[in-house]
């Protein structure tokens, strides 16, 4: 058999390999198939494993559905595991080292040599040699690194900061899902309440829009005053319009939040509004509850962590490593004496000028503590100035509901007195429409209020930075995580934000 040379066949053997690296460089693109298909993934993950909605949807389903499809606090929970997993894995890196090796190695002709005398230099022996031209090689080896420990100890300290930075990270966006899911659900509701009425209202303004077009064709009525009815008309067209456009936007917005699949049939619970909170006047308690338990503060509090043990392992680089080697090793060379044997080992080294890296590294320390500290003073000042603004914005709020509450009261008057003084002519009917939408405004307005106010508590429970989910859960389905989400809000509120029982006015009910 003809047996190509060694450096024939590793020069073949690298050339493919060369070539094939070359190809692999080529930019490749995603066809439109692949895209189509990536795109169906994609949405089917969107929706997957969801609950039918079968009953009217309450404010602590929407918030417990929002919080348990939302892709937002699901990407957040999928990066802590991932925090919790690259902490596992920089543990390991803690211990020793046991690498088992095996190999061949061959050479187209003998090792040896000769030896000469040093005084002399005459040789001595003739060539000769004491190694196989083919062998096969094995190994067990356990080698431990101190510096490697210390480095490995230290990261893994920032491994678990970093599932501790990730965890605060996810209640921010569980406590920003539930602040969002509190604003746009109850202007859903109102959307659900004002929206067939506002239809109806549009309906009939268009049709004495067109009455009043007809009027004037016709020479009924001057021109001045047919032309001051449809312009009266037209406003409030324009004004239900775009009040209308608002309640639609609400819903829009609730569906996004509840990840509900486009198309949905979204129904929500019209039950009593809940009575708006007295919250206390106690504004230093809510300040220091905000400085100790708002995440930003305690993210920035292990970041700090974090960047001392960057500067912890560049100190340990400094120092001497030392390094325990043991092993086991094997080789088939048939004119060894022992073919098998074990070694052991220690040694110490050190980088010496390492060393002149220690006066940065104090100078750096220093710094990067003082940045740390400086970074989450300015965030503490922030914090409180939102609890400051969301403590006065939810009093206001509160005040704006009453106003419009009496509002609301005189213009369900004025649509009822217009409605008892109706007759045939264009003025009256004019009045009554104007009156009717009044009204609708005015309710609109309420409604607002209200969702304002239920927005304004919503931020204030936020900017203190309470939690929106207790610890554990037995069960995740929406029905258990929503009387989860009540109690645990109830809770709060009751131990923190000190509510009590008054309230606003009753509701006025059309």
């Amino acid at each position: 058999m003809l047996r190509l040379p060694h450096t024939v066949l590793s020069t073949a053997i690298a050339s493919t390999l060369l070539l094939a690296a070359c190809s692999a460089t080529k930019p490749v693109e995603y066809t439109e198939e692949e895209a189509r298909q990536r795109i169906l993934r994609d949405q089917a993950q969107m929706y997957e494993n969801q609950e039918p909605v079968t009953t009217p949807i309450t404010f602590y389903e929407a918030a417990a559905r929002a919080l348990k499809y939302n892709l937002d606090y699901r990407l957040k929970l999928m990066e802590s595991a991932l925090a919790s997993d690259l902490r596992d894995v920089s543990s390991h890196e803690m211990l020793p080292r046991l690498v088992a090796s095996a190999g061949y190695a061959g050479r187209n002709n003998d090792s040896g040599g000769t030896s000469i005398g040093i005084e002399d230099r005459q040789q001595s022996l003739r060539a000769s040699t004491s190694e196989e031209r083919y062998r096969q090689l094995y190994g067990l080896g356990l080698s431990w690194s101190l510096l490697d420990f210390g480095v490995a100890y230290y990261r893994t300290q920032q491994k678990s900061d970093q599932i501790l930075m990730a965890e605060e990270r996810r209640r921010k966006v569980a406590q920003n899902v539930l602040q969002d899911v509190r604003n746009a659900y109850w202007r859903a509701l109102s959307a659900q309440r004002l929206m067939p009425q506002v239809d109806r209202l549009l309906v009939r303004t268009n049709q004495a829009l067109l009455s009043a077009r007809q009027a004037e064709t016709q020479g009924l009525l001057p021109r001045q005053e047919v032309l001051a009815y449809q312009r009266a008309l037209l406003d409030s067209i324009y004004l239900l319009t775009v009040r209308r456009q608002d309640l639609e936007f609400a819903r829009a917005e609730l569906s996004a939040l509840m990840s509900l699949p486009p198309g949905s049939r979204l129904i929500l619970a019209d039950q009593v509004e809940p009575t708006l909170p007295s919250m206390s006047q106690d504004i230093d308690k809510l300040e220091q509850l905000s400085l100790q338990n708002r995440p930003e503060i305690m993210e920035e509090w292990y970041r700090k962590r974090v960047n001392e043990n960057d500067l912890k392992i560049a100190k340990a680089q400094l120092w001497p490593n030392v390094v325990f080697d043991y092993g086991y090793k094997y080789d088939s060379n048939k004119y060894l004496y022992n073919n098998d044997w074990t070694e052991t080992g220690v040694q110490v080294s050190m980088n010496l000028l390492r060393l002149l890296q220690l006066p940065s590294i104090n100078s750096a320390a220093e710094s990067q503590t003082k940045t740390d500290d400086m970074r989450r003073v300015a965030l503490s000042m922030a914090i409180l100035t939102q609890v400051r603004v969301g403590t006065l914005r939810y009093q206001l709020a509160r005040q704006e509901v009453e106003f419009a509450d009496q509002s609301l009261q005189v213009d369900q008057s004025l649509l009822s007195y217009a409605e008892k003084a109706r007759s045939t002519s264009y003025g009256s009917e004019l009045e009554v429409i104007r009156a009717e939408g009044r009204y609708l405004l005015s309710r609109y307005q309420r409604e607002a209020a209200y969702s304002s106010a239920q927005a304004a508590w919503g931020r204030l429970y936020n900017s203190v930075g309470l939690d929106t989910l207790p610890k554990e859960i037995e069960k995740h389905d929406i029905k258990t995580l929503a009387r989860e989400i009540q109690r645990t809000l109830d809770d709060q509120e009751r131990a923190n934000l000190l509510v009590s029982t008054q309230g606003t006015p009753n509701v006025i009910q059309p």
